[in-house]
This record gives C-alpha cells, structure tokens and sequence, in this order.
C-alpha cells in the first residue's frame, strides 16, 4: 500500500495529523493536480514540497526552502507518501515522529511537463510548472544520488529542487518576503497559541542550536498570545453572548450568508499574498510583464 510507511510511523491517536484511511479528499478540483508546501519547525526547520500523484501526494523534504534564484539548487530529500487530506493540515504535533509545528507555507495546483510522470519519477528529472499563492512557473525535480526505488549505489532519496529561469524566476528570497501561512496568515507563534503553548513542557522537539532557539522563541511569543486572548475573552463574553441571541433571532438565510462569507474571508487574504509577491517580483518578472502591455 502507499500509505503503510506513513501509518507505520504514526499514532493517530496521539498526533492530529490526517490518517487517510477510508479514502483521502482531494483538495483540487477533478481536473487538477495538488500540489503544497508546508513550513515545519521540528527537530529543525525545514519545508515539505508535496505533489499529488496517483491517489497520494509525492514528498521531499527541503531543508532550506525553495528558491526562485535558477542559480540556487535546494536539497530535497524525498520522503513517505503522505495522504491527499494531509494538503491541507496545519496545527501541533505535541509527539512522536515529526513533533513540532506545521504551517500550510502555500498551496495551489501543478501541471507536469512530460507526457510520463512515472517514467520522469524513475529516470530522475520531473519537469512542471506551479500555480500557487507564493510559488509560480517553471521546476524541475532532479534525483543526485542512486536509482529510483534501489537499495544501492546511493541515496535515491536525494534530488535537487531548481526553478527555471522564466518570468517568475529572480532573487527575491521568498521564504524571507513571505513567510505566512496562506491558510490562516498566521506565524508559528499564532498557530501554537492557537492550540497549546505548554505542550512541550518537557522534551521539546528541538532543544538545541538554530531550531532550539527558534523554538524557545516561539513558545514564549504564543504564551504571550495566548495569556493576553484568556486575559480578553472575560470582557469579550456578554458581547458575544448577545451576539449570539441576536443571530438566534435572524432567518435562516442569513445564517447562510455569514456561512459563506468565510471562505470569501480566506480567498481574499490568498490573493493579497500573490499580489504581494507579484508587487515584489524581480526584474526579469516586471520586464516581461511590461514587454507584453
């Protein structure tokens, strides 16, 4: 099975990270790919660039991040399949394999440039362009050590992750630019203060260098956070209760209403994100816009 790596390394009754049994959602419509990349402080700081292939989504490990630099080639250690519904997680994982924090970083769709993506996957060379919030135009996945699914003769699970000189290509540092999550705009500190800041009151899981630091820093940040939305929330509740007893009163259509401006809320917040990053493009990207107005 595709997933038994990933179950075998998980207690799903410990971490709420999705398990994928009885059939994963796809986050995409019908008629296209997923792809996302999730921003996780664990043992150390690293980002998770996933693919959606055949029922699951393809994984590497990129411990610097991705780069728009053509220049720049980023480590990318391939990891277990992961569930299609794991797209769209973010929150804690208080233990355990992978115990850390895990932001949704960007997301969008993926378009394969080769008519075989098994045989691109196996040659070692996956070309194909991104259309997400943060990452755009065209990539190549290229496999540095071993052969695709053998034991020997090096590391199969090392590849190289480039970005094609194209209009979306330069050196903006665009994990630097734009380091939020494109699901709740929020940091590593909100997403914790948003579940527990004491849940690593004892064996962290970075304890030491760059990430212990990091980590260290973040905690305290969402105790802050999280002290001062409890500090709040006493004055925040006979507003809210009156609230509440308003709603009670309106018609079901209204309900309906403020069900919908939801999604509205967090499209609006992705696209200032790709705007952002289309403001802060670099040279090659805002002559080649100009040469096509």
């Amino acid at each position: 099975m595709p997933l038994d790596e990933y179950w075998r390394k998980r207690d799903f009754s410990k971490t709420p990270e999705p398990s994928g049994r009885g059939g994963s959602r796809r986050p995409a419509a019908a008629d296209r790919l997923f792809f996302c990349v999730q921003k996780h402080l664990a043992s150390h700081l690293h980002y998770d660039f996933r693919l959606e292939h055949k029922g699951v989504l393809l994984s590497w490990a990129v411990p610097k991040g991705p780069s728009l630099d053509p220049k720049t080639k980023r480590l990318a250690m391939q990891t277990e399949d992961h569930p299609l519904d794991y797209g769209t997680f973010e929150g804690v994982i208080p233990s355990g394999y992978g115990a850390g924090i895990v932001m949704l970083w960007d997301q969008g769709t993926w378009t394969p440039q080769v008519d075989d993506v098994e045989a691109a996957l196996k040659k070692g060379d996956l070309k194909f362009t991104l259309d997400g919030y943060k990452l755009k135009g065209s990539w190549v996945l290229v496999r540095t050590g071993g052969r695709y699914g053998s034991r020997g003769g090096g590391d199969a699970r090392s590849w190289l992750l480039i970005k094609h000189r194209d209009e979306w290509a330069g050196e903006l540092d665009i994990t630097e630019f734009a380091p939020r999550s494109v699901k709740s705009d929020g940091d590593f500190e909100d997403i914790l203060a948003a579940d527990n800041p004491d849940v690593w009151e004892s064996h962290r899981p970075a304890e030491g260098g760059e990430a212990g630091t990091m980590l260290r820093t973040i905690i305290e940040r969402a105790s802050r956070l999280r002290a001062s939305r409890d500090a709040a929330a006493p004055a925040s509740r006979p507003k809210a209760a009156a609230s509440s007893a308003n709603a009670a009163k309106r018609p079901a259509a209204g309900a309906r209403k403020t069900r919908a401006a939801a999604p509205a809320t967090t499209t609006a917040r992705r696209t200032k994100t790709t705007a952002r990053v289309k403001k802060a493009a670099p040279p090659r990207a805002k002559r080649a816009r100009r040469s096509r107005s």
